[in-house]
Protein backbone atom coordinates (compact mmCIF):
# COMPACT_ATOMS: atom_id res chain seq x y z
CA UNK A 1 0.00 0.00 0.00
CA UNK A 2 1.32 3.70 -1.05
CA UNK A 3 2.03 6.30 1.34
CA UNK A 4 -1.26 8.55 -0.82
CA UNK A 5 -3.68 5.30 -0.44
CA UNK A 6 -2.94 5.05 3.56
CA UNK A 7 -3.62 8.99 3.79
CA UNK A 8 -6.79 8.52 1.92
CA UNK A 9 -7.64 6.16 4.61
CA UNK A 10 -6.95 8.29 7.15
CA UNK A 11 -8.60 11.21 5.82
CA UNK A 12 -12.24 9.30 5.66
CA UNK A 13 -11.94 7.85 8.65
CA UNK A 14 -11.54 11.71 10.09
CA UNK A 15 -14.64 12.98 7.78
CA UNK A 16 -16.61 10.02 9.45
CA UNK A 17 -15.62 11.01 12.84
CA UNK A 18 -16.16 14.72 11.77
CA UNK A 19 -19.48 13.94 10.19
CA UNK A 20 -20.75 11.99 13.02
CA UNK A 21 -20.38 14.88 15.74
CA UNK A 22 -22.73 16.94 13.94
CA UNK A 23 -25.39 14.60 15.51
CA UNK A 24 -27.20 14.13 11.82
CA UNK A 25 -27.31 10.77 11.67
CA UNK A 26 -29.07 10.72 15.24
CA UNK A 27 -31.95 12.30 13.87
CA UNK A 28 -34.33 8.99 12.77
CA UNK A 29 -35.87 10.52 9.62
CA UNK A 30 -32.55 11.37 8.25
CA UNK A 31 -31.64 7.07 8.78
CA UNK A 32 -34.64 6.39 7.32
CA UNK A 33 -33.73 8.74 4.13
CA UNK A 34 -30.31 7.64 3.61
CA UNK A 35 -31.61 3.55 3.42
CA UNK A 36 -34.35 4.53 1.69
CA UNK A 37 -31.99 5.95 -1.24
CA UNK A 38 -29.97 3.15 -0.73
CA UNK A 39 -32.63 0.61 -1.77
CA UNK A 40 -33.33 2.24 -4.36
CA UNK A 41 -30.11 1.96 -5.25
CA UNK A 42 -29.36 -1.20 -4.83
CA UNK A 43 -32.19 -2.40 -6.62
CA UNK A 44 -31.04 -1.11 -9.52
CA UNK A 45 -27.51 -2.61 -9.17
CA UNK A 46 -29.26 -6.39 -9.01
CA UNK A 47 -28.07 -7.40 -12.63
CA UNK A 48 -24.39 -6.34 -11.93
CA UNK A 49 -24.63 -7.75 -9.05
CA UNK A 50 -26.15 -11.10 -9.95
CA UNK A 51 -23.15 -11.15 -12.93
CA UNK A 52 -20.57 -10.44 -10.80
CA UNK A 53 -21.94 -13.27 -7.71
CA UNK A 54 -21.97 -15.49 -10.67
CA UNK A 55 -18.00 -14.73 -12.54
CA UNK A 56 -16.80 -15.22 -8.76
CA UNK A 57 -18.78 -18.01 -6.72
CA UNK A 58 -20.46 -19.33 -9.38
CA UNK A 59 -23.84 -18.64 -8.03
CA UNK A 60 -27.38 -18.93 -10.70
CA UNK A 61 -29.21 -16.02 -10.92
CA UNK A 62 -31.72 -17.60 -8.65
CA UNK A 63 -29.63 -18.39 -5.75
CA UNK A 64 -28.13 -15.03 -6.01
CA UNK A 65 -31.50 -12.93 -6.00
CA UNK A 66 -32.83 -15.54 -2.66
CA UNK A 67 -30.05 -15.69 -0.21
CA UNK A 68 -28.20 -12.13 -1.34
CA UNK A 69 -30.58 -9.51 -2.78
CA UNK A 70 -33.76 -9.80 -1.38
CA UNK A 71 -32.43 -11.33 2.26
CA UNK A 72 -30.61 -7.74 2.28
CA UNK A 73 -34.20 -6.14 1.48
CA UNK A 74 -36.34 -7.89 3.34
CA UNK A 75 -34.24 -6.56 6.56
CA UNK A 76 -33.93 -3.29 5.62
CA UNK A 77 -37.76 -2.93 4.83
CA UNK A 78 -38.11 -4.34 8.90
CA UNK A 79 -36.12 -2.16 9.98
CA UNK A 80 -37.64 1.29 8.00
CA UNK A 81 -40.60 -0.19 9.53
CA UNK A 82 -39.87 -0.31 13.22
CA UNK A 83 -36.78 1.85 13.53
CA UNK A 84 -39.41 4.87 15.48
CA UNK A 85 -40.49 2.36 18.11
CA UNK A 86 -37.42 0.74 18.67
CA UNK A 87 -35.22 3.79 18.90
CA UNK A 88 -37.85 5.03 21.33
CA UNK A 89 -36.08 5.34 24.95
CA UNK A 90 -37.50 2.73 27.45
CA UNK A 91 -39.17 3.33 30.98
CA UNK A 92 -38.41 0.71 33.75
CA UNK A 93 -38.85 0.40 37.37
CA UNK A 94 -37.16 2.08 39.47
CA UNK A 95 -35.29 1.64 42.64
CA UNK A 96 -36.50 3.73 45.48
CA UNK A 97 -34.02 6.50 46.23
CA UNK A 98 -32.64 6.94 49.63
CA UNK A 99 -34.64 10.37 50.37
CA UNK A 100 -37.71 9.02 49.37
CA UNK A 101 -37.98 11.47 46.11
CA UNK A 102 -39.17 10.03 42.99
CA UNK A 103 -36.96 8.34 40.66
CA UNK A 104 -37.58 8.32 37.13
CA UNK A 105 -35.52 5.52 35.60
CA UNK A 106 -34.58 4.86 31.17
CA UNK A 107 -33.09 3.31 28.95
CA UNK A 108 -31.89 5.32 25.96
CA UNK A 109 -30.24 3.95 22.36
CA UNK A 110 -27.46 5.63 21.36
CA UNK A 111 -25.19 5.35 18.39
CA UNK A 112 -21.57 4.17 18.42
CA UNK A 113 -20.14 6.21 16.12
CA UNK A 114 -18.12 5.24 13.64
CA UNK A 115 -18.18 1.72 12.73
CA UNK A 116 -15.70 -0.87 11.15
CA UNK A 117 -17.32 -3.18 9.04
CA UNK A 118 -15.30 -6.34 7.17
CA UNK A 119 -17.27 -8.54 5.02
CA UNK A 120 -16.83 -11.79 3.92
CA UNK A 121 -16.62 -13.83 0.40
CA UNK A 122 -19.01 -16.55 0.62
CA UNK A 123 -21.98 -14.15 0.79
CA UNK A 124 -20.23 -10.77 -0.27
CA UNK A 125 -23.47 -8.84 -0.52
CA UNK A 126 -25.72 -10.25 2.13
CA UNK A 127 -22.89 -10.37 4.69
CA UNK A 128 -21.58 -7.16 3.72
CA UNK A 129 -24.78 -5.00 3.22
CA UNK A 130 -26.75 -6.56 6.17
CA UNK A 131 -24.34 -5.24 8.95
CA UNK A 132 -23.92 -2.31 7.53
CA UNK A 133 -27.91 -0.96 7.50
CA UNK A 134 -28.08 -2.52 10.96
CA UNK A 135 -25.26 0.15 11.37
CA UNK A 136 -27.00 2.64 9.84
CA UNK A 137 -30.41 2.15 11.21
CA UNK A 138 -28.78 2.37 14.52
CA UNK A 139 -27.15 5.80 14.05
CA UNK A 140 -23.78 5.04 12.73
CA UNK A 141 -21.54 5.80 10.21
CA UNK A 142 -19.46 3.04 8.48
CA UNK A 143 -16.32 2.16 6.47
CA UNK A 144 -16.49 -1.16 4.49
CA UNK A 145 -13.80 -3.56 3.35
CA UNK A 146 -15.40 -6.07 1.14
CA UNK A 147 -13.47 -9.60 0.67
CA UNK A 148 -10.77 -9.20 -1.73
CA UNK A 149 -11.74 -12.82 -2.55
CA UNK A 150 -14.81 -11.56 -4.56
CA UNK A 151 -13.19 -8.72 -6.86
CA UNK A 152 -15.85 -8.59 -8.88
CA UNK A 153 -18.85 -8.31 -6.75
CA UNK A 154 -16.34 -5.76 -4.39
CA UNK A 155 -16.41 -3.58 -7.33
CA UNK A 156 -20.52 -3.34 -7.67
CA UNK A 157 -20.41 -3.16 -3.70
CA UNK A 158 -18.20 -0.53 -3.79
CA UNK A 159 -20.37 1.81 -6.82
CA UNK A 160 -23.55 1.21 -4.94
CA UNK A 161 -22.13 2.96 -1.65
CA UNK A 162 -20.73 5.67 -3.94
CA UNK A 163 -24.14 6.11 -5.48
CA UNK A 164 -26.33 5.71 -2.02
CA UNK A 165 -24.05 8.00 0.28
CA UNK A 166 -21.66 10.98 0.86
CA UNK A 167 -17.71 9.68 1.60
CA UNK A 168 -18.35 11.01 5.18
CA UNK A 169 -21.42 8.75 5.51
CA UNK A 170 -20.22 5.41 4.31
CA UNK A 171 -17.74 4.36 2.26
CA UNK A 172 -15.95 1.65 1.10
CA UNK A 173 -11.95 0.80 0.93
CA UNK A 174 -10.59 -2.21 -1.13
CA UNK A 175 -7.76 -3.75 -0.42
CA UNK A 176 -6.15 -6.73 1.82
CA UNK A 177 -3.99 -7.73 4.67
CA UNK A 178 -1.74 -3.97 4.65
CA UNK A 179 -5.15 -2.09 3.93
CA UNK A 180 -7.20 -4.09 7.02
CA UNK A 181 -3.94 -3.84 9.15
CA UNK A 182 -4.43 -0.27 9.21
CA UNK A 183 -7.48 0.19 8.75
CA UNK A 184 -7.63 -1.90 12.40
CA UNK A 185 -5.15 0.53 14.27
CA UNK A 186 -7.57 3.43 13.64
CA UNK A 187 -9.66 4.03 16.96
CA UNK A 188 -13.37 2.83 15.71
CA UNK A 189 -16.01 3.57 18.15
CA UNK A 190 -17.33 -0.25 16.84
CA UNK A 191 -15.84 -3.35 14.78
CA UNK A 192 -18.21 -5.88 13.23
CA UNK A 193 -16.25 -9.10 11.58
CA UNK A 194 -17.27 -11.85 9.86
CA UNK A 195 -14.92 -14.63 8.94
CA UNK A 196 -13.03 -17.46 10.40
CA UNK A 197 -11.88 -18.23 13.74
CA UNK A 198 -8.39 -17.31 13.04
CA UNK A 199 -8.50 -14.00 11.49
CA UNK A 200 -11.16 -13.34 13.92
CA UNK A 201 -8.55 -13.49 16.71
CA UNK A 202 -6.76 -10.77 14.99
CA UNK A 203 -9.26 -8.30 14.96
CA UNK A 204 -10.17 -9.05 18.55
CA UNK A 205 -6.41 -8.35 19.34
CA UNK A 206 -6.32 -5.38 17.68
CA UNK A 207 -9.74 -4.55 18.61
CA UNK A 208 -8.61 -5.26 22.68
CA UNK A 209 -5.70 -3.00 22.33
CA UNK A 210 -8.00 0.15 21.89
CA UNK A 211 -10.46 -1.46 23.71
CA UNK A 212 -13.13 -0.92 20.57
CA UNK A 213 -16.61 -3.19 21.29
CA UNK A 214 -16.81 -5.84 18.26
CA UNK A 215 -19.09 -8.38 17.41
CA UNK A 216 -17.59 -11.64 15.70
CA UNK A 217 -19.79 -14.13 12.75
CA UNK A 218 -17.09 -16.98 12.72
CA UNK A 219 -17.60 -20.40 11.74
CA UNK A 220 -16.70 -23.99 13.14
CA UNK A 221 -17.70 -27.49 12.66
CA UNK A 222 -21.48 -27.73 13.03
CA UNK A 223 -22.99 -31.43 13.43
CA UNK A 224 -26.00 -32.57 12.18
CA UNK A 225 -27.65 -35.44 14.08
CA UNK A 226 -30.11 -37.82 12.36
CA UNK A 227 -31.91 -40.02 14.89
CA UNK A 228 -33.26 -43.88 14.19
CA UNK A 229 -36.63 -42.48 13.83
CA UNK A 230 -36.08 -39.44 11.90
CA UNK A 231 -37.94 -38.91 8.37
CA UNK A 232 -34.99 -39.94 5.85
CA UNK A 233 -36.46 -38.51 2.37
CA UNK A 234 -36.17 -34.73 4.08
CA UNK A 235 -33.31 -35.07 6.45
CA UNK A 236 -31.66 -36.00 2.86
CA UNK A 237 -33.38 -33.37 1.16
CA UNK A 238 -33.10 -30.29 3.83
CA UNK A 239 -29.56 -31.21 4.38
CA UNK A 240 -28.23 -31.30 1.15
CA UNK A 241 -30.03 -28.07 0.09
CA UNK A 242 -27.85 -26.20 3.85
CA UNK A 243 -24.61 -28.24 2.74
CA UNK A 244 -24.54 -27.59 -1.01
CA UNK A 245 -25.70 -24.14 -1.18
CA UNK A 246 -23.19 -21.99 -2.51
CA UNK A 247 -20.88 -25.03 -2.83
CA UNK A 248 -20.60 -25.81 0.94
CA UNK A 249 -19.40 -21.79 2.00
CA UNK A 250 -21.51 -21.02 4.54
CA UNK A 251 -20.83 -20.58 7.47
CA UNK A 252 -23.74 -22.41 9.16
CA UNK A 253 -23.39 -25.25 6.72
CA UNK A 254 -23.66 -28.86 7.92
CA UNK A 255 -19.85 -29.78 8.35
CA UNK A 256 -20.42 -33.74 8.87
CA UNK A 257 -23.63 -36.14 10.05
CA UNK A 258 -24.05 -38.29 12.91
CA UNK A 259 -26.25 -41.08 11.94
CA UNK A 260 -27.65 -43.78 14.22
CA UNK A 261 -26.58 -46.98 12.82
CA UNK A 262 -29.86 -48.39 12.42
CA UNK A 263 -30.92 -46.41 9.66
CA UNK A 264 -27.22 -45.26 8.17
CA UNK A 265 -27.71 -47.98 4.88
CA UNK A 266 -30.48 -46.88 4.51
CA UNK A 267 -29.75 -42.81 4.67
CA UNK A 268 -27.13 -43.15 2.46
CA UNK A 269 -28.72 -45.13 -0.59
CA UNK A 270 -31.40 -42.28 0.00
CA UNK A 271 -28.49 -39.65 0.17
CA UNK A 272 -26.39 -40.73 -3.58
CA UNK A 273 -29.95 -41.12 -4.83
CA UNK A 274 -30.94 -37.82 -4.31
CA UNK A 275 -27.22 -36.51 -5.76
CA UNK A 276 -27.59 -38.07 -9.12
CA UNK A 277 -31.11 -36.50 -9.48
CA UNK A 278 -30.31 -33.07 -7.84
CA UNK A 279 -26.61 -32.61 -8.70
CA UNK A 280 -25.67 -35.02 -11.55
CA UNK A 281 -22.81 -35.85 -12.84
CA UNK A 282 -22.93 -34.17 -16.14
CA UNK A 283 -23.39 -30.68 -14.17
CA UNK A 284 -19.99 -30.42 -12.11
CA UNK A 285 -20.80 -26.76 -11.68
CA UNK A 286 -24.55 -26.43 -10.84
CA UNK A 287 -23.13 -25.86 -7.34
CA UNK A 288 -21.09 -23.29 -7.72
CA UNK A 289 -17.99 -22.48 -7.46
CA UNK A 290 -14.95 -22.18 -4.85
CA UNK A 291 -13.94 -19.38 -4.12
CA UNK A 292 -10.11 -19.79 -5.32
CA UNK A 293 -7.71 -22.91 -6.49
CA UNK A 294 -5.71 -22.85 -2.98
CA UNK A 295 -9.38 -23.68 -1.38
CA UNK A 296 -9.74 -26.14 -4.25
CA UNK A 297 -6.69 -27.88 -3.06
CA UNK A 298 -7.45 -28.07 0.43
CA UNK A 299 -10.35 -30.02 -0.12
CA UNK A 300 -8.80 -32.06 -2.38
CA UNK A 301 -6.23 -32.59 0.30
CA UNK A 302 -8.93 -34.11 2.69
CA UNK A 303 -10.12 -36.95 -0.10
CA UNK A 304 -6.29 -37.79 -0.82
CA UNK A 305 -5.69 -38.35 2.84
CA UNK A 306 -8.55 -41.02 2.78
CA UNK A 307 -9.60 -41.67 -0.75
CA UNK A 308 -10.95 -45.14 0.57
CA UNK A 309 -13.44 -43.59 2.15
CA UNK A 310 -14.87 -41.28 -0.31
CA UNK A 311 -18.23 -43.04 -1.58
CA UNK A 312 -19.89 -40.72 -3.51
CA UNK A 313 -18.75 -37.48 -5.99
CA UNK A 314 -14.72 -36.34 -5.23
CA UNK A 315 -14.14 -35.21 -9.17
CA UNK A 316 -13.27 -31.73 -9.04
CA UNK A 317 -11.70 -28.89 -11.71
CA UNK A 318 -8.73 -26.41 -10.52
CA UNK A 319 -9.08 -24.41 -13.26
CA UNK A 320 -12.68 -23.63 -13.40
CA UNK A 321 -12.81 -24.32 -9.30
CA UNK A 322 -15.71 -26.41 -9.49
CA UNK A 323 -16.02 -29.56 -6.94
CA UNK A 324 -18.67 -32.23 -6.75
CA UNK A 325 -21.16 -32.85 -4.17
CA UNK A 326 -19.14 -35.42 -1.94
CA UNK A 327 -19.92 -38.32 0.64
CA UNK A 328 -17.44 -40.05 2.45
CA UNK A 329 -18.19 -42.62 4.88
CA UNK A 330 -16.30 -44.49 7.92
CA UNK A 331 -15.18 -41.19 9.25
CA UNK A 332 -13.47 -40.92 12.54
CA UNK A 333 -12.34 -37.87 14.75
CA UNK A 334 -8.72 -38.82 13.51
CA UNK A 335 -9.08 -38.12 9.89
CA UNK A 336 -8.06 -34.76 8.39
CA UNK A 337 -10.84 -33.52 7.08
CA UNK A 338 -12.35 -33.66 11.19
CA UNK A 339 -9.27 -31.21 12.51
CA UNK A 340 -11.01 -27.65 10.88
CA UNK A 341 -14.43 -26.63 9.47
CA UNK A 342 -14.38 -28.07 5.65
CA UNK A 343 -16.25 -24.98 4.53
CA UNK A 344 -16.90 -26.89 0.85
CA UNK A 345 -19.23 -29.51 -0.68
CA UNK A 346 -17.92 -32.36 0.81
CA UNK A 347 -19.75 -34.67 3.62
CA UNK A 348 -18.44 -36.66 6.19
CA UNK A 349 -20.52 -39.52 8.12
CA UNK A 350 -20.16 -41.24 10.76
CA UNK A 351 -22.27 -43.82 13.31
CA UNK A 352 -23.25 -43.35 17.07
CA UNK A 353 -25.23 -46.25 19.10
CA UNK A 354 -25.25 -44.48 21.91
CA UNK A 355 -25.96 -41.19 21.81
CA UNK A 356 -24.59 -39.76 25.11
CA UNK A 357 -21.01 -40.73 23.11
CA UNK A 358 -21.67 -38.90 20.27
CA UNK A 359 -22.67 -36.12 22.34
CA UNK A 360 -19.62 -36.04 24.44
CA UNK A 361 -17.08 -36.27 21.43
CA UNK A 362 -19.14 -33.21 20.50
CA UNK A 363 -18.87 -31.35 23.62
CA UNK A 364 -15.44 -31.78 23.46
CA UNK A 365 -14.68 -29.97 20.87
CA UNK A 366 -14.88 -25.69 19.84
CA UNK A 367 -18.39 -24.56 20.51
CA UNK A 368 -20.39 -24.69 16.58
CA UNK A 369 -21.77 -21.52 15.38
CA UNK A 370 -24.80 -24.12 14.53
CA UNK A 371 -26.69 -27.49 15.37
CA UNK A 372 -28.99 -29.68 13.65
CA UNK A 373 -31.28 -32.18 14.98
CA UNK A 374 -33.54 -34.52 12.66
CA UNK A 375 -36.05 -36.55 14.72
CA UNK A 376 -39.59 -37.10 15.35
CA UNK A 377 -39.08 -37.37 19.00
CA UNK A 378 -39.39 -34.00 20.42
CA UNK A 379 -38.27 -35.17 24.24
CA UNK A 380 -34.78 -35.95 22.31
CA UNK A 381 -34.61 -33.10 20.31
CA UNK A 382 -35.24 -31.42 23.68
CA UNK A 383 -32.47 -33.62 25.54
CA UNK A 384 -30.00 -32.80 22.50
CA UNK A 385 -30.42 -29.30 22.96
CA UNK A 386 -30.19 -29.38 26.82
CA UNK A 387 -27.09 -31.45 26.50
CA UNK A 388 -24.91 -29.64 23.83
CA UNK A 389 -24.50 -25.82 23.84
CA UNK A 390 -24.14 -24.19 19.86
CA UNK A 391 -24.77 -20.55 18.28
CA UNK A 392 -28.28 -21.71 16.63
CA UNK A 393 -29.91 -25.03 16.70
CA UNK A 394 -32.78 -26.31 14.02
CA UNK A 395 -35.01 -29.38 14.45
CA UNK A 396 -35.77 -31.07 10.95
CA UNK A 397 -34.64 -28.49 8.89
CA UNK A 398 -31.14 -26.68 8.61
CA UNK A 399 -29.09 -23.16 7.98
CA UNK A 400 -32.69 -21.38 7.29
CA UNK A 401 -32.57 -19.67 10.83
CA UNK A 402 -30.10 -17.30 9.26
CA UNK A 403 -32.85 -15.48 7.03
CA UNK A 404 -34.96 -14.94 9.86
CA UNK A 405 -35.17 -11.45 11.24
CA UNK A 406 -36.98 -12.27 14.45
CA UNK A 407 -34.07 -14.45 15.52
CA UNK A 408 -30.86 -13.51 16.85
CA UNK A 409 -28.15 -14.69 14.63
CA UNK A 410 -24.53 -15.13 16.03
CA UNK A 411 -22.36 -17.51 17.49
CA UNK A 412 -20.70 -18.44 20.97
CA UNK A 413 -17.13 -18.87 22.30
CA UNK A 414 -15.20 -20.03 19.27
CA UNK A 415 -17.74 -19.38 16.94
CA UNK A 416 -17.72 -15.74 17.28
CA UNK A 417 -19.71 -13.27 20.02
CA UNK A 418 -22.34 -11.02 19.61
CA UNK A 419 -26.03 -11.19 17.53
CA UNK A 420 -27.83 -9.26 14.97
CA UNK A 421 -30.27 -9.67 12.49
CA UNK A 422 -33.51 -7.53 13.09
CA UNK A 423 -34.27 -5.90 16.05
CA UNK A 424 -31.12 -7.74 17.86
CA UNK A 425 -29.02 -5.64 15.07
CA UNK A 426 -30.45 -2.25 16.56
CA UNK A 427 -28.71 -3.43 19.73
CA UNK A 428 -25.73 -5.01 18.88
CA UNK A 429 -24.98 -1.37 16.99
CA UNK A 430 -26.30 0.53 19.42
CA UNK A 431 -24.97 1.82 23.04
CA UNK A 432 -27.86 1.66 25.91
CA UNK A 433 -27.61 4.16 28.50
CA UNK A 434 -28.76 3.88 31.56
CA UNK A 435 -30.90 7.32 32.47
CA UNK A 436 -32.18 8.12 36.20
CA UNK A 437 -33.81 11.58 37.16
CA UNK A 438 -34.55 12.10 40.67
CA UNK A 439 -37.19 14.32 41.09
Amino acid sequence: MNKESEQKIREVFQQQKAFFKTNQTKDIEFRKAQLRKFREVFLNHTDALCQALFIDLGKSRKEAEYVEIQIVISELDYFLENIDEWAKPTSVPSKQHPSGTEVISKIMYEPYGVNYIIGPFNYPVQLTFSPLIGALISGNTAILKPSENTPHVAKILEKIVKESFEESYVTVIQGAIEENTLLLSLPFDYIFFTGSPNVGKIVMKAAAEQLIPLALELGGKSPTIVHKDADLDKAVERISYGKWINCGQTCVAPDYIYIHESVKSAFIEKFKAHLKTVYNDESLGKIGKIVSQNQIKNLAGYLEATPEKVIYGGNYDLETRHFEATLMDHINWDDQIMQQEIFGPILPIMTYHDINEALEEINNRPKPLALYVFTEDQEFADYILSHTTSGDAEINSTIIHVGSHYLPFGGVGTSGMGKYHGRFSFESFSHSRSVLKVK
